[in-house]
């Protein structure tokens, strides 16, 4: 176990858009820095994800210091900015409602034109309050717009088992990692419940419960037509009907991440 080390941080700024691969990343309240901060609703204030509109994964956002650059195939580039006067609307994700800002009108424009849907967008406030599920959470643990967890983690090993399964290897960003972890044995992460990495001390609570978003390139937008790689997943991932890859984690404090951190398990 001595050998772990961070071999990849990522952040998602805007829930199911395309990600940014960063060398090191601060670890704050909602997760890392910047993570899925912003969200696409459509027009009866529901999350919108990959799920349904593949193509969203086309869409490449850049935080700013106080807004996000998108910019798409075929579109200009769109900066908006975050201003006092962004109103405030309810939003749903998954079961949960809470409150965001609206991100404006050119951005709805914008981003209704490229998905060819009514939708907003928005951000999650610097005060706002998203608790994680309490069976896996401690008291005061919360996120913003990911699905359940502020952080997850795949081992790299995982990927590189799945990866002599398949006809044609995939890349880390079909399954949307936060952090990936190098030098275990492959799946390794199902057993681990506590990480050192630096300062920080990162819990490990959940398996991650894969939807159909890895059967999507992201350099095309286009679902595989097999399915892959949830069919070779489900030969041999599959409990309880769910197929899982992927660990959820949550952070005990602030601190920092970066790329070749040596990873400590602690529990």
């Amino acid at each position: 176990m001595s050998n772990l080390r961070v071999s990849e941080l990522s952040i998602y700024p805007v829930k199911s858009l395309g990600g940014i691969a960063l060398q090191q990343s601060a670890v704050e309240r909602f997760g890392l820095h910047n993570d899925r901060r912003w969200m696409v609703v459509d027009d009866r204030d529901r999350y919108l994800t990959q799920r349904e509109r593949s193509r969203m994964c086309l869409i490449q956002p850049e935080p700013l210091a106080n807004g996000l650059r998108l910019s798409a195939p075929g579109m200009d580039e769109l900066q908006i900015a975050h201003t006092p006067e962004m109103p405030t609307r309810e939003v749903i994700v998954w079961d949960d409602r809470c409150h965001a800002l609206d991100c404006g009108d050119a951005a709805a424009g914008w981003l209704g034109r490229f998905l060819g849907i009514t939708c907003r967008l928005v951000y999650f406030p610097n005060d706002g309050q998203r608790a994680v599920d309490p069976i896996y959470a401690q008291t005061g643990d919360i996120t913003a717009f990911s699905d359940g967890f502020p952080i997850l983690l795949i081992t790299q090993a995982s990927l590189d088992n799945l990866n002599n399964r398949l006809t044609e290897p995939l890349s880390m960003r079909r399954f949307r990692p936060n952090l990936v972890i190098d030098g275990a044995e492959p799946y390794a992460e199902d057993q681990w419940k506590r990480l050192r990495i630096g300062d920080l001390t990162l819990r490990v609570v959940k398996p991650c419960s894969r939807c159909v978003i890895p059967t999507v390139d992201p350099a095309t937008g286009k679902r595989h037509a097999d399915a892959e790689p949830l069919r070779t997943l489900a030969t041999y991932r599959l409990r309880d009907h769910k197929i899982f890859f992927g660990q959820n984690v949550i952070a005990d404090g602030e601190g920092q991440l970066a790329v070749d951190q040596p990873v400590e398990v602690i529990g």
